[in-house]
């Protein structure tokens, strides 16, 4: 069965140079063995080999018998730059993505980053990332320095996402309300996911999923919360007019069109997504190479769900396969 990993990171060499010799709201320092260690407000994210040498990542692949990565930014993104610097680095991450899914296809495909505090640069970069690059679309985070994804100042991104048929992926980010994650490593543990599942249910309810039904959403870590919580939004639409207001469907029916990668290597917690969305919406997915991620743990919790030969295929590369046109 092939295997394509959809939710993964990647650091282009050349915008951590960039960090290093540019004053932004990101400063580098390099650990003891060598790592850049990227400061942003809030957060530290260790820049390990895996990060940043696409051949030694192809190696590590290859050890564990990966066929092909889907490579994606990762938090903070570029929108935590001032606007024009967000648009700069957005391009140059998106030409080394490209750049890396010509040279090696069969390994590396990959979805773009976007300038998502000037959304009027977004639309224009997505064009670009699309049209021009190749890449079938881009990730989101689940907020942009606070503002939620269904702001509309964000419309007319997705209405481009829409005429593109593009594949959008929320993937998390700085939270809100981060104050009261501090401690434990609660933001990366607890509040990523519950963004996802903020984000998630924001863009239902205002009305964004209804409007442009032409996008293909991804959510990251297995939605976070929504498989679970699905029933109480449904709850929520029935009761309040507020959540009737901009659409004409249960969040639930919209929420099982949604796909989601399997970042969560609980198998339970994998049999109750499956059983909410189908084995054709489920991803496969390690979070490599942070240190919370694991091809390994991927590939194996998926090996144990009691489910057919076909599903399985489809969970594992299949459906990565079919969305993103491969």
């Amino acid at each position: 069965m092939s295997v394509i990993d959809f939710h993964n990171h990647y650091y282009p060499p050349e915008y951590i140079e960039a960090l290093k010799s540019t004053q932004t709201s990101i400063t580098v320092t390099i650990d003891s063995e060598g790592n850049p260690l990227l400061h942003s407000p809030g957060d530290i994210n260790i820049a390990v080999r895996g990060h940043r040498d696409i051949e030694y990542r192809q190696s590590v692949l290859d050890g564990e018998e990966i066929d092909m990565q889907v490579l994606t930014f990762t938090s903070p993104g570029v929108q935590v730059h001032a606007p024009s610097q967000a648009t700069a680095f957005a391009r140059m991450v998106n030409d080394a993505l490209a750049a890396i899914v010509r040279e090696k296809s069969d390994r590396f495909t990959a979805l773009a980053t976007l300038p998502l505090n000037d959304p009027a640069a977004s639309v224009a970069e997505l064009e670009r990332a699309t049209r021009e690059l190749g890449l079938r679309g881009s990730m989101l985070f689940s907020n942009v320095n606070g503002v939620a994804l269904s702001d509309e100042r964000f419309w007319p991104l997705y209405a481009k996402a829409e005429e593109l048929g593009a594949v959008l992926y929320i993937h998390p980010t700085h939270p809100v309300g981060v104050e009261a994650m501090t401690d434990f490593w609660l933001m990366p543990l607890v509040g990523f996911t519950f963004d996802t599942t903020l984000a998630a249910a924001g863009l239902v309810f205002s009305g964004v999923v209804e409007r442009f039904p032409g996008i293909n959403w991804v959510l990251a870590h297995l939605g976070g919360a929504i498989p679970y919580l699905a029933e109480r939004l449904d709850r929520g639409y029935h009761a309040f007019a507020e959540c009737r207001a901009n659409i004409t469907r249960p969040p639930s029916e919209q929420l099982r069109e949604f796909y989601y990668d399997t970042v969560n290597f609980d198998v339970g917690a994998l049999r109750f997504a499956l059983d909410f969305t189908g084995a054709d919406h489920l991803l496969a997915g390690s979070d490599y190479p942070h240190q919370i991620g694991s091809l390994r743990s991927m590939v194996e919790s998926i090996g144990k769900l009691e489910i057919t030969d076909q599903d399985r295929a489809r969970i594992l590369g299949g459906n990565a396969s079919r969305l993103l046109r491969l």
